[in-house]
């Protein structure tokens, strides 16, 4: 069968699905790879370096479509490309799949068959294929990296001749994936760190990083938590104690980091005007849920907002700022979940929906509309 990787074409971004390492295994269990030129230059990958191990380079998007068996990408391409698929095709990549479903219903239409990797159930077997976790933890370590480059003054603390440097102080607001890579980058880095969030389990591993947990713990606290390892929506008695409590901790910080995403919903609002203003001058808020609106109310999506003094960054696209290395566990994760699929004996993709996996991802399938 022949896979193809396209070229990423939405703005910022500049990950690619498919590495050279990922496309050699690839051919090893029997698959075509093409490539269109270019596609990973961006993450540092060259077309030489595809050539290298056994991937047709192709020129054109047209002529790479129009052969292509499974088509590749980081996040769903626009409708016209895959009308440029022929039927039966399958698309595997991020499909965004809460956004314009009315594009994913017409993908059924067109007899394409739609895996969508964000869907990946958090169950063991599926932690290599896990496309969020992968993308999520490189975005806590570049959100803290992105905060010391506009922060003005050092992380760690510093004694000298002159006198003594004190640490910065970083607060991480939602510790999941991204949030505890975050703690532990800036604990690296000498901060003292503080996090918050609603998911009880969360203390324990705040504080086994080094972080000071800051949360109202009372009773709905203790049942904040999803089957799926989600955080819940809190009733907004406990969002006003909760940013009550954030507001009192907020004040003394020099850089915030919120990282609070609920799938398939706008991000909550963590962060107030009074709240910001509350801060020290120079102090930095890096938004990493800027992609749904922002959990800081002076968020604006793709800019570095400066407000009293107080810099808010929301770039909507972290793991791309860190293109190589997203690419590459993004690529390890399609591979992943290509070997779910893959029938070695006959060669060929099995869709066996009884799958846990292919059950929570498969969208559409060969005109049928599975999305829920």
């Amino acid at each position: 069968m022949k896979i193809a990787v396209i070229k990423e074409t939405r703005q910022f971004e500049e990950r690619v699905s498919c590495t050279p390492e990922i496309a050699k295994k690839l051919i090893g269990i029997g698959f075509k790879v093409s490539i269109e030129s270019n596609a990973g230059s961006a993450s540092s990958y060259d077309d030489e370096d595809y050539k290298k191990v056994g991937v047709e380079i192709v020129k054109t998007q047209k002529s790479l479509l129009s052969s292509a068996e499974i088509l590749f990408a980081v996040i769903r391409p626009e409708l016209k490309v895959v009308k440029s698929l022929k039927k039966g095709a399958i698309l595997i990549c991020q499909m965004e799949s809460h956004l314009n479903t009315d594009e994913i219903k017409e993908f059924a239409k067109i007899g394409i068959t739609s895996f969508a990797l964000e869907l990946v159930p958090r169950i063991s077997r599926a932690q290599s294929m896990d496309v969020l976790s992968s993308q999520s933890n490189l975005a806590g370590y570049r959100a803290v990296i992105e905060a010391s480059q506009i922060y003005r003054k050092a992380f760690p603390m510093m004694m000298t001749a002159a006198g003594t440097i004190p640490p910065a102080r970083v607060l991480v607001m939602g510790a999941g994936v991204a949030g505890l890579q975050a703690i532990a980058t800036a604990k690296r880095m000498g901060a003292i760190v503080s996090a918050t969030d609603v998911r009880p389990a969360a203390k324990e591993q705040v504080e086994s990083l080094g972080g000071k947990f800051v949360a109202v713990e009372d009773d709905e606290f203790r049942d904040a938590e999803s089957s799926g390892g989600y955080a819940k929506q809190m009733s907004a008695s406990y969002q006003k104690k909760q940013s009550e409590l954030v507001a009192k901790t907020i004040s003394d910080q020099d850089i915030v980091i919120t990282t609070a995403l609920i799938p398939g919903k706008p991000a909550p609002k963590l962060i107030s005007d009074d709240m910001v203003n509350s801060m020290k001058p120079g102090s930095v808020i890096v938004d990493l849920a800027a992609v749904a609106g922002g959990n800081c109310s002076a968020t604006k999506a793709d800019k570095i907002n400066v407000k009293n003094k107080v810099s808010i960054v929301g770039f909507t696209n972290i793991p791309s700022r860190l293109a190589g290395d997203a690419s590459r566990l993004f690529a390890r994760n399609i591979y992943a979940f290509i070997e779910n699929i893959w029938d070695k004996e006959k060669i060929k993709i099995k869709i066996d929906q009884e799958d846990e996996i292919v059950k929570g991802t498969l969208l559409t399938d060969s005109g049928k509309l599975l999305l829920q």
